[in-house]
């Protein structure tokens, strides 16, 4: 027969099952640092309006893209403690006391950027730093300017016109493979050289920085997919109207009247077999 276990011996192989566990080397993970790197590769632009509520966690996940990395924090118009949180948490931030306006942030720290890569994202989208990096990997490994890979919900009876406005433009410019990517939505990246060609105050008006980049013969490819249709917070209307909708669309029609001043008044697009001169 085979004695029985008692409990002091059970006791002993549970301390040293124990021992076993605890006696393996723990992991260091490398520290945050909570200051900008002064030889940034990485610049990570983020616009913030009354966003104390999230600015720390954008800040903490922007911080984790790369080894050398700063943030720049443009505080316009905020009536909170954003700017003193993103002080606090190392950011160069640059503060406003009255609104800038739909996406002028962008320019703004665009002009101020140090680094090889500028990073845009917004003051009230908390985005993993994985979700973040296949920008910037995008823009390492060549291309000028990587979009977010979102289009923006088309199967819908009325989609809306932001939506088309962008997928408009995009088969004007001759690049349907980009369907509804632009540069309106964020998080997306540029090079330095795509700056350069540019310009900072043309990202103020996304869709003419979009236009004037696939005009230029910039590398412009969708990098990786954020759905940030369920992260943005719903805005409230006026009068059942959406200025910023109005906004957007009049930066794509001053997108499209560039796209006809560089290719014609056909966008480059052909007449087919009309004989207009016959046309009396």
């Amino acid at each position: 027969m085979k004695p029985k276990r008692t409990s002091a011996r059970r006791t002993g192989r549970r301390v040293s099952r124990i021992k076993r566990r605890t006696s393996r080397p723990v992991r260091q993970v490398a520290a945050i640092p909570i200051v900008n790197h002064p030889n940034p590769y990485v610049s990570v632009i983020i616009p913030a309006m009354n966003e104390a509520k999230t600015i720390a966690g954008v800040i903490s996940r922007a911080r984790r893209v790369h080894p050398r990395c700063e943030v720049i924090v443009i505080v316009n118009g905020s009536a909170d403690q954003t700017a003193e949180i993103a002080l606090s948490l190392g950011a160069h931030v640059i503060s406003y006391e009255l609104p800038l306006g739909h996406d002028a942030g962008r320019s703004v720290g665009a002009q101020v950027a140090k680094g090889e890569v500028l990073l845009f994202t917004d003051g009230d989208l908390v985005i993993p730093a994985s979700g973040l990096r296949p920008f910037i990997t995008a823009i390492s490994g060549g291309a000028d300017i990587a979009l977010n890979d979102y289009s923006g919900p088309v199967r819908r009876l009325s989609p809306h016109p932001v939506v088309l406005s962008k997928h408009a433009l995009n088969i004007l410019l001759g690049r349907p493979d980009l369907k509804g990517c632009s540069m309106t939505a964020v998080p997306h990246a540029i090079s330095r050289r795509a700056l350069e060609v540019l310009g900072s105050e043309s990202l103020s008006r996304p869709p003419l920085a979009h236009a004037q980049a696939v005009l230029s013969g910039l590398r412009v490819v969708a990098a990786h997919k954020v759905h940030v249709g369920k992260l943005n917070a719903v805005r409230r209307k006026e009068d059942g109207t959406d200025p910023l909708q109005q906004l957007i669309t009049a930066d794509h029609m001053e997108a499209v009247s560039l796209l006809l001043e560089h290719r014609g008044n056909r966008a480059g697009f052909s007449d087919g077999t009309r004989r207009r001169e016959m046309v009396r």
